[in-house]
């Protein structure tokens, strides 16, 4: 009984402390020993490992058309020149020629002049303004000093008599602005149609009037060496001349001039 009275005792006594410290406003238990909070525990706490996830796919770049083949102008005029059938063919073909840019400034395709059963074909250079507000060759002051020298040794691109006419044409259909040279790569373009024009002509002799034509024909330039002296040409006599417009600037060169017209005519005679 004594020990039964002891605990029971002390039950009611702990259960008096507790009511007293709730009363007291104790509302949690505290240890024994005193606790710092500001002390680091032994080891960090280890973060939850959160599984990488994978990067976006980037949308692959666009994948760059390839470039256009380089279009070859000289091919493309050998293409057109050599399916031209026919002197109206062949001016066909220039006019829808689009890759000189010389065309893009001219006002008028220059083609041709004359008898196209003449004996004696007449290559010059470029149109000048005259030539390309008209679309003939040769209309100018050049021209009409030209047509004076002809009628000289009796030859005239008028004539219907093909024994007694002229057939003239142009290195390039087009004028150049300003009435620069040609550019070598012009010529090259233009090369292929002249050669054709001359083959559907069927001359019997070629007169070549200024560095221009020179080039064209021969890949020579140096017209006052060559004039005067008697070459081949696509398989035809060739006989270069200067220019009517260098007889205009420099009239001694006249002299010269007329003697290469007389060789003309000697040769005709032949």
């Amino acid at each position: 009984m004594g020990i039964a009275t002891d605990i029971a005792e002390d039950w009611h006594a702990a259960l008096a402390a507790l009511a007293w410290q709730v009363d007291a406003g104790v509302d949690e238990v505290l240890g024994d020993a005193p606790l710092n909070r500001y002390d680091l525990p032994a080891e960090a706490p280890r973060l939850p490992v959160v599984a990488a996830q994978p990067a976006p796919a980037r949308p692959s770049p666009p994948v760059a058309a390839a470039p256009a083949p380089e279009v070859d102008p000289v091919r493309l005029a050998q293409a057109a020149a050599t399916a031209a059938q026919s002197l109206d063919d062949l001016r066909e073909a220039l006019l829808a020629f689009n890759q000189c840019e010389l065309k893009k400034g001219a006002r008028n395709t220059v083609f041709a002049d004359g008898n196209p059963g003449a004996r004696v074909l007449i290559l010059g250079e470029a149109p000048g303004r005259d030539e390309d507000l008209e679309g003939r060759p040769f209309v100018g002051r050049a021209g009409q000093l030209l047509d004076r020298m002809f009628a000289a040794i009796g030859l005239s691109r008028r004539s219907p008599d093909a024994r007694a006419a002229l057939y003239i044409t142009n290195v390039m259909p087009w004028r150049p602005p300003g009435n620069r040279d040609p550019e070598p790569g012009e010529i090259a373009m233009m090369r292929p149609f002249v050669e054709r024009h001359i083959e559907l002509v069927d001359p019997q002799v070629i007169v070549v009037m200024g560095n221009t034509p020179l080039i064209a024909l021969t890949g020579n330039r140096g017209i006052l060496r060559a004039r005067g002296t008697w070459t081949q040409a696509l398989n035809r006599p060739m006989l270069p001349m200067t220019h009517p417009a260098y007889l205009l600037r420099n009239p001694s060169a006249k002299r010269e001039a007329w003697a290469d017209l007389l060789s003309l005519k000697a040769r005709l005679r032949g």
